[in-house]
């Protein structure tokens, strides 16, 4: 999968290419939404004070971008290899999907919500028809349910979805600048240009009286965070569609005193904190108290839970009892769980009586990376070196975190973005880390997160593994009691002595380096190319065991997928037993969905 390009065309002095409103324009504004957060990023984590001083906010929303991104150019990557492109509909679901798949903290969760509710708008077919959405070229609204009608129903649906998504709205965060954003597109006359303008100019404003309705941001005399960065995101917007981009700095601590007791000025439209709280001068509270509380809740949770609606429902009401700051968005059966608690393992075992959750986060909220609650707090000492190793099942996490190391759990099509990697070396709180992507496709990703892991003071070494049972040879070497350049070389030579080796099936009809493989074909595959096309699991795994030690080999790593039968495991082992003597033979519970088996011989 290709990184994220830069906005095609741009040119200098805040200029870029114009788009009416479809599927180019979608592209480049999550381009531009990338560059503008990454501008900002430092800026939004330094004023992150609500609902938890973690520091993190600009940094989520950029990983939660990057997703999106990453899922967009996926998207424009599929329809070209077919020869067609992609429509309205398809960009901006995509958008919205990947920034589900990656969202990061609060503020990514509410924002993948915002961008699932714009998709449920412009993807519904409303004015997604062409690639334009508009029979005119300038994308000029053409009656009501014109282009520009149909953004500003978009953003108006964005806003109301992120009240859906959050447990306990409270007004002076990006929920009140969204609501503005949606209500100043609502007056905006003309083209979706137009229109995107009103949004980011009415966002702005939005941005800048949240000192005024939320005590904790007026006390730090900041405008909320998350907020910030939709001001970016809207920004981002509006130059695509005009191909003026912003290039001002957002105003994050606003030049006058702002009033928070006695009263709470807010920008025409947004919804008002309550008497009370802004008499009291204290930030509103829900049933758990002050979510800003440094004696708050110690953990922060996320996952993603594959569960249908009722089961959610009850999710929800389960974990709002268990915590406080509960965001849960999605639908189709996919969705982004974020929770404070204290009690993590209880936030997970509801999850699991839900559904299925995978790629389970939990951050204690004093370790290095989340910028702490409060003094009570103290982040550990760095280690000397740690290990960050993607892996594509939970039984291999599980397995690299008995050795130490940091993983990160992908699942087939939803390769890990740069920030995501950077966020685990982080994670690791190392002084030096041996990195291992464990897929060729992910080695321009890591090492981009390797050089940016570097420039923040960290020693990253990128061993160069190819698959996971190479990651798991580089694992068995790994010894920090030796040099970091010892180390490094250790586990280079072990992956790179460890031929690899897995069983998919075929999804389709295809050419491939064995002949003809069709549709339901069990497909053997050594060092990333088939070798074998066959009809059954067991045989066809057979046989690419015997090529592989036919050349030598002292043992054999199998990690089963999801779905391998125990059974068949054992007919392995005896077969490498029975045929290849002096041969020893591990087996891993890996849990993968891609491919039902994995094989590594050293």
């Amino acid at each position: 999968m290709t990184e994220p390009s830069p906005p095609r065309a741009a040119g200098r002095g805040g200029r870029t290419v114009p788009h009416p409103l479809d599927a180019d324009a979608v592209r480049t504004w999550c381009a531009l939404a990338l560059t503008a957060l990454g501008r900002e990023r430092e800026r939004i984590d330094a004023i992150n004070v609500y609902p938890v001083a973690d520091g993190d906010t600009g940094t989520n929303l950029y990983l939660t971008v990057e997703s999106a991104a990453r899922a967009v150019e996926a998207a424009f990557d599929g329809h070209g290899a077919s020869g067609t492109a992609p429509d309205l509909a398809d960009a901006v679901g995509a958008m919205a999907h990947g920034a589900l798949i990656g969202a990061r903290g609060n503020s990514g969760t509410i924002l993948a919500q915002l961008l699932r509710g714009m998709a449920e708008i412009l993807g519904s077919g409303s004015g997604s028809g062409s690639r334009s959405g508009s029979g005119d070229e300038d994308g000029a609204e053409a009656g009501p349910g014109g282009p520009a009608a149909v953004l500003k129903q978009a953003l108006r649906r964005a806003a109301e979805s992120t009240y859906e998504a959050v447990a306990h709205p409270v007004e002076g965060t990006v929920l009140t600048v969204a609501t503005v954003a949606a209500q100043a597109a609502e007056r905006a006359d003309g083209t979706p240009a137009a229109v995107a303008r009103a949004a980011y100019e009415g966002a702005r404003a939005a941005l800048e009286a949240t000192p005024g309705q939320l005590a904790v941001l007026g006390r730090a005399g900041v405008v909320d965070a998350g907020g910030c960065g939709l001001v970016a995101l809207l920004g981002a917007l509006a130059g695509a569609l005009s191909g003026e981009v912003p290039t001002a700095a957002i105003t994050v601590r606003p030049d006058a005193p702002v009033p928070v007791a006695g009263g709470c000025p807010a920008a025409e439209g947004a919804g008002q904190a309550s008497e009370e709280a802004c008499s009291e001068g204290t930030a509103p509270v829900g049933p758990h108290g002050n979510d800003a509380d440094p004696d708050g809740p110690a953990f922060e949770v996320l996952y993603l839970l594959e569960a249908d609606d009722p089961a959610v429902a009850r999710l929800r009401t389960r974990l709002d009892a268990l915590g406080d700051s509960l965001v849960v968005v999605g639908g189709d059966g996919l969705w982004n769980v974020h929770v404070h608690v204290d009690d993590a393992g209880a936030a997970v075992e509801a999850g699991i009586e839900a559904g299925r959750p995978y790629r389970i986060r939990i951050t204690h909220f004093g370790a290095p990376d989340s910028g702490g609650r409060g003094p009570r707090r103290r982040a550990p000492e760095p280690a000397a070196r740690a290990v960050v190793a993607v892996v594509p099942g939970d039984g291999l996490a599980g397995l690299c975190a008995e050795a130490g190391a940091t993983a990160v759990t992908v699942r087939p099509g939803e390769p890990p973005a740069s920030g995501e990697l950077v966020q685990a070396i982080r994670q690791a709180n190392a002084r030096e880390v041996m990195l291992l992507p464990n897929d060729p496709e992910l080695r321009h990703t890591a090492a981009a997160a390797a050089e940016q892991a570097r420039t923040e003071g960290v020693r990253v070494a990128l061993i160069p593994t190819r698959a996971a049972v190479q990651g798991i040879a580089a694992l068995a070497v790994h010894e920090p009691a030796r040099s970091f350049d010892e180390d490094m070389v250790a586990m280079t030579s072990a992956a790179g002595a460890t031929r690899y080796a897995e069983l998919a099936v075929a999804e389709r009809q295809s050419w491939t380096m064995a002949g003809v493989c069709q549709a339901g074909d069990v497909l053997g595959l050594i060092d990333g190319d088939v070798v074998v096309i066959g009809s059954d699991l067991a045989a066809t795994a057979v046989t690419v065991l015997d090529r592989m030690l036919s050349a030598g080999g002292e043992m054999v790593t199998l990690v089963l997928g999801a779905d391998f039968p125990d059974s068949l495991a054992e007919r392995l082992e005896r077969h490498v037993r029975e045929r290849h003597l002096a041969v020893d033979t591990v087996v891993y519970e890996g849990g993968q969905r891609g491919a039902p088996l994995l094989i590594g011989v050293e």
